[in-house]
């Protein structure tokens, strides 16, 4: 007759008498089990995949930066490039003049257009730009800098009113901050938002940069002196 094959009699002893026996401190008393890798799921998977495409997306936005300084009647801008768009616009004869960072190319074709359209400004010539731009900031401040390109040529309004604007009426302060950050003054007009009493407040190219912006505009809130007609001023603009 064939073997009979039967189960093996069980002669391994309970976890928990072994514990008792062997006492808290024994070697083996509180062995964790050997560590398996977790099997990989379709969740796994997919956030894997995400972090691959977000690695993408980063790398494809690593562009190099092109700068050039212009001589204007407020005094030097310097002006940065992503080879496309504008990024940057700073006043250098303000109180925080700026250097170009490292790595920085210094090239002049990318601003042909830009350079142009200040031109034209500076001369009485332009009430609005037509330029591909990319401010760098926080969903907030990209909702104030838009409100700031619908404030017409020669008019200004409170940051009371620009807060109002973007649907946000109690943000007055932070629509403040928001406007003192942006970094294409001129062009994105920063200048035009005054205090809700009708003076002018900070500005980075300082606040005679501020005003005089605003006498080439013939904006109401500002009156001339008599040595700064604005056919005068317009005389002085031209670059």
């Amino acid at each position: 007759m064939g073997a009979t094959i039967r189960p093996a009699p069980d002669t391994h002893q309970p976890f928990s008498d072994l514990v008792g026996r062997c006492g808290r401190g024994a070697p083996g008393a509180h062995r964790r089990p050997a560590w398996r890798p977790r099997p990989k799921t379709a969740g796994h998977a997919r956030r894997q995949y995400h972090n691959v495409q977000a690695k993408v997306r980063r790398n494809a936005t690593v562009r190099t930066t092109y700068w050039h300084e212009i001589a204007t009647p407020i005094g030097a801008l310097l002006l940065a490039s992503d080879g496309e768009r504008l990024t940057l616009i700073h006043f250098q004869a303000g109180p925080r003049p700026c250097a170009p960072a490292a790595g920085w190319i210094a090239d002049a074709a990318p601003f042909r257009t830009a350079v142009r359209q200040l031109a034209e400004y500076f001369a009485g010539e332009r009430r609005e730009f037509d330029l591909a731009l990319a401010p760098a900031g926080t969903p907030f401040q990209q909702e104030v800098w838009r409100a700031l390109r619908t404030i017409p040529y020669g008019t200004t309004i409170s940051y009371a009113q620009l807060a109002q604007r973007i649907g946000r009426p109690r943000a007055a302060r932070a629509v403040g901050l928001a406007n003192g950050s942006n970094p294409l003054p001129i062009v994105v007009p920063c200048h035009r938002v005054i205090g809700s009493n009708g003076t002018l407040t900070g500005f980075g190219g300082g606040l005679d940069v501020k005003r005089r912006l605003l006498m080439l505009e013939n904006a109401a809130c500002v009156t001339p002196p008599a040595e700064h007609r604005q056919q005068d001023w317009l005389d002085a603009a031209r670059i």
